[in-house]
């Protein structure tokens, strides 16, 4: 493997070939339906690009697993204080795939509360966590991003990293009612990234968040640490949006058992007990 120093820095015109590349209507003034901006995806993703291969030097594994094309759902482990793990994901969605792709997350609520981030993450692709946003972006056959742990996913502290909290079920729901096949993907190490040994919520409500998180070095910056992101075989699930409670968490069950074996492979991977060859991705 090329160490990250000596690997080029990427220009702006590589970054706006794949870019342009993306497989999304837009208009001739270079905007989408839904507002995303190629201009400001292009700055985005240049940034976005020195993380993936420069400061995290990140591994990834299964991206073939993602559709080229067509409606699909991205479902993950949260981890690492704030989402470091979204913005590395859609990076490989962007960076990795022969024909790239734009993984567009569902973000928490209380960034629409913020007017200049909201409308930038908007001219991005990633919105509000509003079903009626989920359903319509599956149906344009758009490439979604969840994680069901939510802000409990990233709150976890350095001794929780790579473990799971409880799922919500809305994604089962969504999948089942727009036939939608969920790809499992595992973010293994985030909580090395960022070690969380404190999270301050009451900080974190005056500033309008969940909390703010505390490493030992205080402020909770990332350190430049190999991240993996392992993406399993897709999975199409049967039954019916308007199946009974139930039946609905037994589709959770599976899906965060997929996603847990994944993580175990990321660890052992990143342990160097296990080469990418050798990670089961069914």
């Amino acid at each position: 493997m090329i160490p990250p120093s000596l690997i080029p820095l990427p220009t702006a015109s590589d970054v706006a070939q794949r870019v342009d590349a993306l497989e999304l209507p837009f208009s001739r003034h270079g905007v989408d339906p839904y507002g995303v901006d190629k201009k400001e995806l292009a700055k985005f993703f240049t940034l976005l690009r020195f993380l993936y291969e420069r400061y995290f030097d990140i591994e990834c594994v299964g991206i073939h697993n993602v559709p080229p094309r067509g409606r699909a759902m991205l479902v993950g482990n949260h981890s690492g204080g704030w989402a470091i793990d979204a913005l590395m994901v859609i990076a490989s969605a962007f960076l990795e795939m022969d024909t790239p792709r734009l993984a567009q997350g569902m973000a928490e609520k209380f960034i629409q509360k913020m007017p200049f981030v909201a409308n930038f993450s908007n001219r991005l692709g990633q919105f509000a966590g509003l079903p009626e946003h989920c359903i319509r972006l599956l149906q344009d056959d758009r490439l979604l991003m969840v994680f069901p742990e939510g802000a409990r996913g990233t709150a976890k502290l350095f001794r929780e990293r790579d473990s799971l909290v409880s799922f919500g079920t809305g994604f089962v729901r969504l999948a089942l009612q727009t036939a939608t096949p969920i790809v499992p993907v595992a973010f293994v190490g985030g909580g090395e990234a960022i070690p969380t040994v404190a999270n301050l919520y009451g900080l974190g409500k005056r500033f309008g968040i969940p909390y703010v998180p505390v490493t030992p070095y205080g402020v909770a910056i990332p350190l430049p640490v190999r991240l993996k992101i392992i993406y399993g075989e897709p999975v199409m699930l049967d039954g019916d949006a308007r199946d009974t409670d139930e039946v609905i968490a037994g589709h959770v069950s599976l899906i965060k058992g997929k996603i847990a074996e994944l993580i175990s492979q990321g660890r052992a991977l990143r342990e160097g007990k296990l080469t990418a060859a050798e990670v089961k991705l069914s």
